[in-house]
């Protein structure tokens, strides 16, 4: 096997990667990660060309414009526009090149915004997102729509997963553009260097699933291997495992040692209050799979961006 990972310098790319380097890896697998200096997704004639140069016969695509609420809400139309080229790109490249399989990465936000919960496999396309980052929802959803397009016209084995909330090392710690977790780690650094209090956007009180990115990697590892599914899977910690705005962000504080005050700015947008998703479908493949406890996923994130402040804040 020649596995391509596409976006692979970033969260989860380099959590796949190290977890292949500790030993998940197998002998018959050659691991080549991309990045958007190797190639322009957005460009059919660049992408033709790394399949061409490599010649994967597996591919993970993680490559995508991704950001967080508040870059969203700025630029929808950027965020549909951009990856709909990027995934139309790979996965026909995919195609043409006679890939044998492609694994795709969703997210949580596509699922309709009014719905029951737990949201479920079943669900996606039940309804219109969340306003605020529609144009990366329809565009992730329509990852599904070609999968499936592909098995039927070609027998292609093409298919996605979609994570709750990831984070972990090398994620992006960017206050104005990232996502939660990682925008706290960085504020409750930068409070606690300047010894002011830490303020959380919002009221804190929207609930997450959030994800550790090396227990997402090695669920990809099996995904490639073992999953031959063309609908999508849910890979998430179950429902009991989430937490509140507050809550992550008092888990951050503990773990960054910050003594300061918590002050929430309800003046700024809370986005979806919840997105519950239930992961009974993955606990049917795998109910013994151990996530890592979150304190624990979170203490060992916030010690990568401690040590490796310099490049990480940027």
């Amino acid at each position: 096997k020649r596995i391509l990972v596409t976006g692979g310098t970033g969260l989860v790319g380099r959590a796949i990667e190290k977890v292949v380097a500790d030993g998940e890896g197998r002998p018959d697998e050659e691991w080549i990660f991309v990045s958007s200096r190797d190639a322009d997704l957005t460009s059919i004639s660049e992408t033709r060309a790394l399949f061409e140069r490599h010649k994967p016969t597996h591919v993970i695509h993680l490559a995508a414009m991704v950001g967080g609420l508040f870059k969203n809400i700025r630029s929808n139309l950027d965020f549909w526009r951009t990856n709909i080229h990027i995934n139309d790109n790979v996965l026909h490249s995919a195609h043409e090149s006679g890939v044998q399989k492609v694994v795709s990465c969703l997210s949580t936000c596509i699922f309709p915004d009014k719905t029951t919960y737990p949201i479920d496999e079943t669900m996606i396309h039940s309804g219109p997102p969340h306003s605020s980052n529609f144009g990366y929802s329809y565009a992730k959803r329509m990852i599904d729509v070609q999968n499936r397009g592909y098995s039927e016209q070609h027998g292609r084995r093409f298919t996605a997963v979609i994570p709750t909330n990831v984070f972990g090392p090398h994620d992006n710690f960017n206050i104005e553009d990232g996502h939660v977790l990682p925008g706290l780690i960085h504020k409750v650094y930068l409070a606690k260097q300047s010894g002011s209090a830490l303020t959380v956007w919002g009221t804190g009180k929207p609930r997450r699933q959030f994800i550790y990115s090396l227990d997402l990697a090695r669920l990809f590892l099996w995904v490639l291997r073992e999953y031959d599914e063309v609908e999508p899977i849910i890979l998430s910690v179950g429902e009991e495992d989430e937490v509140s705005i507050q809550e992550a962000a008092e888990a951050i504080a503990e773990a960054m040692e910050f003594q300061g005050e918590l002050v929430f700015d309800t003046t700024k947008s809370d986005g979806q209050f919840k997105k519950t998703a239930s992961n009974a479908k993955l606990r049917r493949y795998l109910p013994t799979f151990q996530f890592t406890p979150f304190r624990k996923a979170v203490k060992e994130t916030c010690a990568w961006f401690n040590a490796n402040y310099a490049t990480a804040r940027k």
